[in-house]
């Protein structure tokens, strides 16, 4: 039987984040599940197997970073499941701490759940922290350019226009972002481009 929807697992201590959070994507189509402490979300990690985790750091008891450590040592009899960390930290030294982990993305509060959305689209499209992210080097300028344009929902021939060339060198700069970010579709190869920073739709 084929999946209706992806599921999330949130882990946050606070109850009416948590709360929110599930509404918000709950309306967005996504399942929601949400566990109040490290300790519960580590146990319904086990048991439901997730299709991605958002996490909060400073919780008591079990904080998000041991969550994220002791999934790790679970890892080989789990799939791989992408880790977002929820926090209202702002610290440069968090954020780094827990990509070293091996933290797919960090969003802090308060939420943007526009952005959180198009993360966790992004992560379960494939973009997790076993692919090198792209670098601003990888794309080049004209790249980024247009692929912004296809993010604004533009056609090649719309965007040849604007920038005054022919559709034939707008398709072959898409296929080339497409294939430098290991991307299947022109929509998927926005969604990573998004997800790291490169495009700003």
């Amino acid at each position: 039987m084929a999946k209706d929807r992806d599921k999330v697992l949130c882990i946050e201590d606070h109850g009416e984040t948590a709360a929110l959070i599930a509404e918000e994507l709950a309306d967005r189509g996504i399942e929601v599940i949400v566990a109040r402490s490290g300790e519960e979300g580590l146990w319904t990690i086990i048991k439901e197997i997730p299709d991605l985790v958002l996490c909060d750091i400073r919780m008591p008891g079990m904080s998000g970073y041991e969550v994220l450590e002791r999934l790790n040592e679970l890892a080989p009899r789990l799939r791989r499941i992408p880790f977002v960390f929820l926090t209202g930290l702002g610290d440069r030294e968090d954020e780094l701490k827990g990509r070293r982990l091996g933290a797919d993305d960090y969003v802090t509060k308060p939420i943007d759940f526009d952005r959180l959305f198009f993360i966790i689209k992004a992560r379960l499209a494939g973009v997790t922290s076993s692919i090198p992210a792209p670098t601003a080097q990888n794309l080049n300028d004209r790249e980024i350019e247009v692929l912004t344009e296809v993010a604004r929902g533009k056609k090649s021939r719309e965007i040849a226009r604007q920038l005054r060339v022919t559709k034939r060198t707008v398709d072959f700069h898409v296929e080339s972002a497409r294939t430098k970010l290991h991307a299947e579709t022109r929509t998927e190869a926005v969604i990573k481009a998004a997800a790291v920073g490169l495009i700003k739709p």
